[in-house]
């Protein structure tokens, strides 16, 4: 017959690698998780309204693959800004923010960026 050892008692598994593999997850999470208030840009949505709502010239900003147009004239933002600040009544008017085909969000990102620090307060996103 066969002779075999002595048998030797189960090991107990180490715990060892679970506890590594506990903190590194916590890590992550720790790393990865928010804990500070988000950055973010307010957009209000155009709504329909009467023939009343509307005061003062057009102000629609157009977001297009060359560049940034006010009422159809294409122009810098800087001078974009400085136009409205002529042709708006108030600050806190609306001016409509278009994206037209072919333009990406970091451009339309960068352009309502670059109002906002210009002082226009009123924009509206529109499609």
């Amino acid at each position: 017959m066969f002779s075999f050892d002595t048998p030797r008692p189960p090991r107990r598994p180490s715990l060892t690698p679970m506890i590594d593999l506990v903190f590194l997850l916590l890590v992550f999470f720790m790393i990865s998780a928010r804990f500070g208030p988000e950055a973010g840009i307010g957009i209000v949505a155009a709504q329909g309204g009467g023939a009343g709502d509307w005061q003062g010239p057009p102000r629609l900003i157009e977001v297009r693959p060359d560049g940034l147009s006010l009422n159809g004239q294409a122009m810098a933002p800087d001078a974009i800004a400085a136009e409205l600040a002529r042709i708006t009544p108030a600050p806190g008017d609306p001016v409509l923010l278009r994206a037209r085909d072919g333009a990406d969000l970091q451009a339309l990102v960068d352009a309502m960026d670059a109002l906002g620090r210009a002082g226009v307060a009123g924009l509206m996103l529109v499609e």
